[in-house]
């Protein structure tokens, strides 16, 4: 309770004024529980558990130039603070682990994908492949796009000495673009994966976390523009890596990918804890 620039704390049944110490403590707690959960450190984790190599090299080159780098002379620690990858309290947050982290799924035990093939429409047919992908967002996600081009078949037809290349049965920029949203917009809060199913008729993504904040699925379903982020600070990087070109055009783009490779638009299935993404096979 604050009263007159001061701060009172319960002291069992009576109030009393906190010391400097005591409100410096309620101040970082209070800015704690309102941090989104990707800015929030992640108890135990330090800089050691940093790829800090990759982060000079690669995202923070993405993120500054060279000249201003140079010019500022800062320390690690304090380029990790400026762009939002360390908490108040200097210590890596989730998205530090989720964008920079030697090893995320020891700090966030859900962030994978479960990619599983099956060979009919559901899941009880047997299993083609599966393989989970797991590292850095960015070693995930171009993992994910290599394997959505392996398993995507292109139908080659040959009259006569003519060969004719048919389009693919799923447009692969199509299913890149859905497989970031999710990686993007999931919640890393809990512990399940994302699932990426791919039966013979059609592919689905699985992502934990329901539609967030302002973005209802009335909005989401005619394409109003309204976006909002449970993870900005993943968001901000996978940009910066390269991943994003505009926000609030990925499943726009996929919905155009689909029509003009001849699949059905992608469907979507909303629940308070999951979001489903559907592409169904080209005729």
């Amino acid at each position: 309770v604050r009263y007159e620039g001061r701060v009172w704390i319960r002291v069992g049944p009576r109030r009393a004024v906190a010391s400097r110490d005591e409100e410096r403590i309620l101040i970082e707690r209070r800015q704690a529980a309102d941090l989104g959960f990707d800015r929030r450190a992640v108890p135990g984790a330090t800089l050691d558990d940093l790829d800090l190599a990759y982060f000079s090299a690669t995202y923070l080159v993405a993120a500054v130039t060279p000249d201003v780098i140079a010019e500022n002379q800062r320390t690690v620690p304090q380029q990790l603070s400026a762009l939002h990858l360390l908490s108040p309290q200097g210590l890596p947050n989730a998205a530090a682990l989720l964008l920079l982290g030697k090893d995320p799924r020891a700090w966030l035990p859900g962030a994978y994908i479960q990619f599983v093939r099956f060979e009919g429409t559901e899941l009880t047919t047997p299993i083609v492949d599966q393989k989970e992908l797991a590292g850095r967002l960015d070693e995930v996600l171009r993992r994910a796009e290599e394997l959505a081009a392996l398993n995507i078949r292109t139908e080659t037809r040959v009259r006569g000495t003519v060969v004719e290349q048919r389009r693919p049965d799923y447009p692969r920029a199509a299913l890149q673009q859905l497989l970031r949203n999710a990686v993007m917009h999931r919640s890393y809060e809990v512990n399940a994966p994302v699932y990426w199913y791919w039966f013979s008729d059609r592919v689905e993504i699985h992502s934990p976390g329901g539609l967030y904040g302002r973005v209802t699925p009335e909005a989401f379903r005619q394409g109003a523009g309204v976006t909002d982020y449970r993870n900005p600070i993943v968001a901000a990087g996978l940009k910066l890596l390269g991943f994003v070109q505009r926000f609030g055009m990925g499943i726009p783009l996929a919905r155009k990918d689909c029509l003009d490779n001849g699949n059905p638009e992608p469907e979507f299935e909303f629940q308070p804890s999951a979001f489903l993404a559907v592409v169904r096979r080209r005729a």
